[in-house]
């Protein structure tokens, strides 16, 4: 009797492996083999910068060497911005890109020497907007003078919000709930300005108090029209100064 259980038990484990073997094993290797596209970095790309097409191509790889959240198209890549240092030969993944062009790196990545990045002092909490300001605002300084003169000098209309910051060096994106609820308050907000700006702005920092107001938050292409009708007064004024310092 245990001799025929052996035999049994032999037979069916053979079975088994011919199973295995002719059966399981080839539909394995076709799920294996089984491909996708996805999108692969052909070059090195800074963080921050704007992915263009000629930065990736589309390859097909095998599906169970694709990681999660792998991006397969190119409109899901080109035109977005590098979250971080991406290389040549990395696949395209949700986390490794932003379509966010006012984050701090995207900004700081831009500057070409035509405009700075400066931060300066919020003294009250009512002068850095209640801690509301968020990256891409267009804000008009208000400054008050030591005589208690309070005006929006022409030169600080329309200025953009980099980040606001907080005495930790925490910016605003990276800010985290304390334990009970609250918030650390940022203490400095920088701002992008051209040189003349920034000269400005150095000065009010050291002999006045500033309040920024909040002029406009959305639309990329309408928050610029307010700084090209900020940078178009500070041409004209160079100009202006320029014609009479030669007259």
């Amino acid at each position: 009797m245990k001799m025929k259980n052996r035999t049994l038990i032999g037979i069916v484990c053979i079975v088994l492996a011919v199973a295995v073997t002719f059966l399981v094993s080839p539909l394995v290797n076709r799920i294996s083999e089984q491909k996708t596209d996805v999108i692969r970095f052909t070059k090195d790309i800074s963080h921050g910068s704007k992915i263009a097409e000629t930065d990736i191509e589309i390859v097909k790889l095998s599906k169970n060497s694709v990681p999660e959240k792998a991006l397969k198209t190119k409109d899901a890549v080109v035109g977005k911005y590098a979250k971080a240092d991406l290389f040549k030969g990395d696949l395209a993944t949700e986390i490794k890109i932003t379509d966010d062009e006012n984050s701090v790196a995207n900004v700081f990545s831009s500057l070409n020497g035509d405009k700075v990045a400066m931060s300066v002092t919020i003294n009250t909490f009512a002068g850095g907007l209640s801690g509301k300001l968020e990256n891409g605002d267009i804000v008009s300084i208000y400054v008050t003078d030591k005589e208690g003169k309070t005006t929006v000098p022409s030169e600080l209309k329309y200025v953009k919000v980099i980040t606001t910051t907080t005495s930790g060096g925490v910016d605003e994106t990276e800010v985290v709930e304390n334990e009970d609820g609250s918030f650390e308050l940022p203490s400095t907000i920088t701002l992008l300005v051209s040189s003349k700006q920034a000269t400005v702005l150095a000065n009010y920092e050291e002999n006045a108090s500033m309040h920024v107001a909040l002029v406009f938050r959305g639309d990329t292409e309408k928050a610029q029209k307010f700084l090209d009708k900020q940078d178009k007064f500070l041409e004209t004024k160079t100009d202006k100064e320029g014609a009479d310092n030669n007259g």
